[in-house]
């Protein structure tokens, strides 16, 4: 299954590294990513693949949400459909 990933919030050192170390150790695989920041406003978008043998979905979104709740961000975790479905023009 694959997965987006967002996360919004103000720049600190280590979000990246964060983010990319609970992926890796849910057995996440991260297939592209973006990330900019703007006035010290940090935006990434990662699109990553799930493996079966990993994580369920949901307690990933559980643990993402709570990781960005730690860091004082905001991290979603959806369904590559669910997004482009949100976002089609």
């Amino acid at each position: 299954m694959r997965i987006v990933i967002t996360v919004l919030g103000r720049d600190k050192v280590g979000i990246v590294a964060r983010v990319a170390t609970t992926c890796a150790e849910e057995k996440i695989n991260i297939v592209d990513i973006n990330q900019n920041i703007m006035e010290g406003f940090f935006n990434m978008v990662l699109l990553a693949d799930m493996s079966d043998d990993g994580i369920s979905f949901k307690a990933a979104q559980e643990k993402f949400t709570k990781l960005g709740d730690e860091m004082g961000l905001e991290i979603r975790l959806q369904s590559e459909e669910i997004f482009k479905a949100m976002h089609r023009v």
